[in-house]
């Protein structure tokens, strides 16, 4: 029997909160068994640009990434907060290591071609992106990974990457290792069947109910395509995939994605 192992992504407000952000490392802290944390940067790095006067550029809810836009984005995903979360997650018990995907080598991505659009300096997945022999070995060394959305692809480029990505593909990664539980958690409990009734979280979904909900448009916008990705990690290999709020991982309230 294979042993647990539990991949969780933050991201959005909670990360730009320090308050929100101690109560996350300090549930993160509390859950038992080997994990990982991989964390994106929040709207921190967009309000860093601006000071340093860099617009900042979102096509499709990702980050068009120049040389400038990169040397921000990695400081600030990779320094600021990512040793910030390192820290209060030792502050809660944890010993974490923080880590680009550069830093070991553990995660080489490729930059993503130039099609309608020029993403920049965006790096993108592939199967054996990730190094599992590498984390497996600091998870059995007692250590927890964290992870931020900084790559690079082996030639001396640092790339950009989409954390739900990395969170995805780094739970696919270990799924032929661990029995690997992928967690999604963001500012609500779980997928809601009513987006105005925050109580109407739904407790499970099969591949089944989900294109059913599609179709009656009670999950639309941006959460299609989160679920989209969860399911293929189902196929890929992965467990289960919890939707949840980042502040009651701990909790039962949530969405469990399954494979039937």
């Amino acid at each position: 029997m294979r042993e647990g192992l539990k991949v969780f992504k933050i991201g959005g407000g909670i990360l730009d909160d320090e308050a929100q952000l101690r109560r996350f490392a300090a549930e993160f802290s509390c859950v038992p068994g080997r994990k990982i944390l991989v964390h994106g940067g929040g709207k921190g790095a967009s309000q860093m640009l601006q000071e340093l006067g860099i617009a900042p550029q979102m096509v499709q809810g990702r980050r068009v990434t120049d040389a400038a836009t990169l040397d921000v984005v990695t400081m600030f995903y990779a320094g600021k907060t990512n040793k910030q979360l390192v820290a209060l997650l030792q502050a809660g018990g944890t010993n974490a290591l923080g880590l680009s995907g550069a830093d070991g080598n553990v995660i080489r991505a490729e930059r993503r071609p130039v099609r309608e659009i020029d993403y920049g300096f965006v790096g993108d997945l592939a199967a054996d992106s990730v190094d599992t022999d590498l984390l497996h070995t600091l998870l059995t060394a007692g250590l927890t990974p964290v992870l931020c959305a900084i790559t690079h692809d082996g030639r001396g480029q640092l790339l950009n990457t989409n954390a739900d990505t990395i969170a995805s593909t780094v739970a696919q990664a270990l799924a032929a290792r661990y029995a690997v539980e992928l967690h999604f958690c963001f500012e609500k409990d779980g997928v809601l069947a009513d987006v105005n009734d925050a109580g109407s979280v739904i407790p499970r979904i099969a591949p089944a109910q989900y294109q059913q909900l599609k179709a009656a448009g009670a999950i639309a916008a941006g959460m299609i395509p989160k679920l989209d990705n969860a399911f293929a990690a189902l196929e890929a290999g992965v467990e289960q995939v919890v939707i949840e709020h980042a502040l009651k991982i701990n909790e039962p309230v949530k969405t469990v994605l399954c494979r039937s």
